[in-house]
């Protein structure tokens, strides 16, 4: 098998699997790779477009080559760096955690069964405390799921979870946030 054959069959390969990997949006480092895989997938079809003397697809994806590698540099260099400054912070002595480091935590609720995940954090502008947490259950890939508002006071955070004193029957009991529309927090 010569370079192109394989170029061939590594270009689609490469780029369907850092499509999945980027989209997954599963943290600063993922994403980051997600750049690399999408460069060796540039790269191929840069090789199979030379092969089938496509300048079209040999100029576009070498313009993607470029793109990819900001991708990597913001993502595996600049995000990685923000993200591991709130990972320091966070195994440090001190009882912290970044907000960053919400987004994602699993909700525990009073009988320790999982009620959802964070999805965002709302600061009181006054007081620079949060004063809600955000959280979605249910559904698939979005679908279907629910996002309710978690006041601060029904919350205990610590470095790998966040529960609350509500149970699952009382959380599905909140009103729903709808996105687009205005939520009164």
């Amino acid at each position: 098998m010569n370079l192109p054959d394989i170029a061939g069959w590594v270009a689609p390969a490469a780029t369907m699997v850092a499509a999945m990997m980027t989209a997954a949006n599963l943290g600063a480092r993922l994403t980051g790779w997600g750049f690399v895989v999408f460069t060796f997938g540039s790269i191929g079809w840069v090789i199979v477009g030379l092969q089938g003397e496509q300048m079209g697809l040999v100029v576009a994806n070498g313009v993607l080559t470029l793109v990819n590698l900001v991708g990597i540099w913001r993502w595996l260099g600049r995000e990685a760096r923000y993200q591991a400054v709130g990972e320091a912070v966070e195994a440090g002595p001190a009882a912290v955690l970044p907000t960053s480091g919400i987004f994602g935590r699993e909700i525990i609720d009073a009988h320790g069964h999982a009620a959802g995940k964070a999805v965002e954090a709302i600061v009181d502008c006054n007081s620079a405390s949060i004063r809600q947490i955000i959280i979605r259950s249910g559904g698939v890939g979005g679908v279907g799921e629910r996002m309710v508002a978690l006041e601060i006071g029904q919350l205990a955070l610590d470095n790998k979870v966040i529960r609350t004193l509500l149970t699952a029957a009382e959380i599905a009991a909140l009103p729903a946030m709808e996105s687009g529309a205005h939520t009164q927090i």
